[in-house]
């Protein structure tokens, strides 16, 4: 563990370089659709297109992560990051649909550097701190995501390709902070605790067993039900406003930003000062019972004021949600393993990611507007069941709501 003034700094580069990244990410994915229209794909090419990068983040996620704690978190970091840096050059200049999906599988895989970065994170919180570690993560995305699409918007004055240059060169800053800034938090004395022998990198096996283990094992399927359903909410938010409020993309890009604005601000701030209060598992159920009703309001509303008035709930039960999720899971694994464990859990959130949209888009088409949103708030409230399980389990055991039992993994 380091001192406190060592660990700020670590903590900050993390936040800016995932800031950065995110920035990036934030460009490219509104006009991705756009781009891949110009080729006429049929649906289902299309839609390859769209899960292409949450799938190679799923297979990859776990590898970065478990090669992190093998080589250390910084190395893996630069090689990721480089690697973004190419997906986007090839971004700005593909000229056909093969060079395209080249473009988001190279970036998919460097995009699961993730797991690592939050293995930056629980290399160097302290217990009690680490879901405000985690939160500063939400809080980076959610500012990538304000501010990626308005300066993608602009970067057009440029041309095609001034979207994808301008992304690759904020990951390329992102990559010098790195290089230049961010020390190693894995140590070199601890790697040979994560020898996994001839072991492949990724197996379905390595999922399997993670869903076994008996406290994360539940904690990753609620993860992965959570992530469905704002998946599932987000990936329809775009028809859904359209149908129902007649509004253009300037609306639904505003609206978009009012939601980061929020997660932001969530994620960044409040979480830190509650979960010392309440512990991770207690703020886990209050979001998912939060979304619920945040996702069958919508069903109801008729005008852009409840629209907004709604919208803070969705974001405050994500907002609790994710970064409690994250710093629990990081809790109870044991610490040589914190890399790989980390990236089977962005690989459930890439899983989400991948299934979330599809069935949103096919619902609202197939069943009508409501489907989606209802769907949404039973696969929430099935997590609310089971996180509500998991925090009866914990006080049976006659501990508090935030400390692991010995043994569970935590060893900071």
């Amino acid at each position: 563990m380091y001192p406190n003034w060592m660990n700020r700094r670590p903590l900050f580069l993390i936040f800016l370089i995932v800031f950065i990244d995110l920035m990036g990410f934030g460009i490219v994915i509104p006009i991705l659709p756009l781009y891949g229209e110009r080729y006429q794909p049929s649906p289902a090419t299309f839609g390859l297109l769209v899960m292409t990068f949450s799938l190679m983040q799923f297979i990859f996620s776990p590898i970065l992560g478990r090669l992190s704690d093998r080589f250390g978190r910084r190395p893996i970091l630069l090689i990721s990051l480089a690697g973004t840096v190419v997906g986007y050059i090839l971004f700005a200049y593909q000229r056909s649909l093969a060079v395209l999906f080249l473009a988001r599988i190279v970036d998919g895989i460097s995009g699961g550097n993730i797991s690592t970065a939050q293995a930056v994170i629980a290399d160097i919180t302290k217990p009690e701190e680490r879901a405000k570690g985690m939160g500063l993560v939400g809080a980076a995305f959610g500012l990538g995501f304000i501010f990626g699409p308005a300066i993608g918007g602009r970067a057009l004055a440029f041309g095609d390709s001034g979207p994808g240059l301008f992304a690759a060169g904020l990951s390329a800053i992102a990559f010098l902070l790195t290089a230049v800034a961010l020390p190693e938090t894995w140590p070199p004395e601890k790697r040979g605790t994560a020898n996994h022998g001839h072991q492949p990198m990724f197996s379905i096996r390595r999922l399997i067993d993670a869903l076994h283990h008996p406290q994360i094992g539940i904690l990753l399927v609620i993860f992965f039900l959570t992530t469905f359903a704002f998946a599932n909410f987000e990936g329809t938010f775009s028809l859904f406003l359209e149908k129902r409020l007649s509004y253009g993309p300037a609306e639904v890009a505003n609206l978009f930003v009012y939601i980061g604005i929020l997660a932001a601000l969530i994620q960044g701030v409040l979480v830190g000062r509650i979960v010392k209060r309440f512990g991770e598992r207690s703020l886990i159920v209050s979001g998912l019972i939060l979304l619920i009703p945040g996702f069958l309001g919508l069903i109801a509303i008729s005008s852009g004021r409840q629209l907004m008035a709604l919208l803070p709930a969705l974001a405050l039960g994500t907002g609790l949600v994710n970064p409690s999720l994250s710093s629990l899971v990081s809790r109870l694994s044991a610490e040589h393993e914190q890399g790989g464990i980390l990236g089977v859990y962005q690989s459930m959130a890439s899983l989400g990611r991948i299934a979330g949209p599809f069935w949103g888009v096919y619902s609202l088409e197939s069943h009508g507007i409501a489907f989606p949103y209802m769907t949404a708030a039973l696969v929430t409230a099935l997590a609310a069941c089971m996180a509500l399980a998991v925090l009866f389990r914990w006080h049976s055991a006659g501990r508090p709501a935030d400390v692991p039992a010995a043994g569970d993994g935590e060893s900071r």
